[in-house]
């Protein structure tokens, strides 16, 4: 699943290639990918591409004031082409479910694999009826999000950290990948409370955060659409590393699954050598 870094991206590359150019086209290769019912896709026909933005883990394009958003949920992504094959897609007969032209010949489809469709789009005025921009938390790389702030929502907090940074009420923007990234580099274990933490721990979670964040930011920064799933998988520290060596003890990277999801971290450096018992009511072998 696309993350804060790669939706920035995202968001990056587009806006070099598609604002101040026209809508000449949507076309709906998923009836039910599209969650609003006006206006009509067909409304953005002529009108410019005047910006890009991001919300959370969600995508913004700004039509002459009309917003097409969407989720790239757990199996979508945004594929860009310099030219659009000229064949309209037919609703049901294509793994694309969004196709957007524009006016210099170039677009993009919105994709996803798998059986379980859970990409969704929206097209409103205001990014604020999209109820998951809504309910959004703070934005963990926005400046006016400070330790101050982040130690007032960690306070009595009896949630577990990886529990609660995946939370998006909580916070925007991070999923199953980073925060995994972001507890091991913060050597905290994932089921550790956020009530327990003290100022020094809130102090190296707050920087692990921003930190981990800023950097795939940075390094995703500039990359084409198509190469960013693989400079994902490349930065992981342990995140989809089980079995693989912790780049910063050597211990083994270890995991824990769960029904529809898995997370992975290092003992040695999370759980002081503990391992953590691997069924879905995890908790720390006694």
């Amino acid at each position: 699943m696309p993350e804060l870094p790669e939706v920035q991206a995202l968001v990056d590359f587009l806006d070099t290639r598609i604002v101040g150019l026209a809508v000449t086209g949507v076309e709906l290769g998923s009836i039910s990918v599209l969650k609003t019912f006006a206006p009509a896709p067909d409304t953005l026909v002529g009108a410019p591409v005047d910006g890009v933005a991001r919300h959370g883990k969600f995508l913004a394009v700004d039509i002459d004031g009309t917003h097409l958003v969407f989720h790239l949920a757990r199996a979508g992504w945004l594929r860009f082409s310099d030219a659009i094959p000229a064949t309209t897609i037919r609703p049901g007969k294509s793994p694309i479910a969004l196709r957007v032209r524009l006016s210099d010949g170039s677009g993009f489809d919105l994709t996803e694999a798998g059986t379980k469709k859970s990409l969704a789009a929206y097209l409103v005025r205001d990014v604020q009826e999209v109820p998951g921009i809504a309910r959004l938390g703070p934005d963990p790389l926005a400046l006016e999000f400070t330790e101050e702030v982040f130690a007032g929502m960690l306070a009595g907090r009896r949630t577990q950290l990886k529990g609660l940074l995946r939370d998006q009420s909580w916070l925007a923007g991070v999923g199953n990948a980073y925060s995994d990234e972001v507890l091991h580099v913060a050597r905290l274990s994932p089921f550790a409370m956020a009530s327990s933490l003290a100022p020094e721990g809130i102090s190296h979670l707050y920087a692990a955060l921003r930190s981990t964040l800023s950097t795939a930011v940075a390094t995703a920064s500039g990359k084409p659409a198509a190469e960013l799933k693989d400079a994902k998988r490349a930065g992981m520290r342990v995140h989809g590393r089980t079995g693989m060596p912790c780049p910063e003890c050597g211990d083994t990277v270890r995991e824990v699954s769960f029904a529809d999801s898995s997370l992975q971290y290092c003992a040695t450096c999370q759980t002081g050598g503990k391992p953590l018992a691997d069924r879905r009511m995890s908790r720390l072998l006694k």
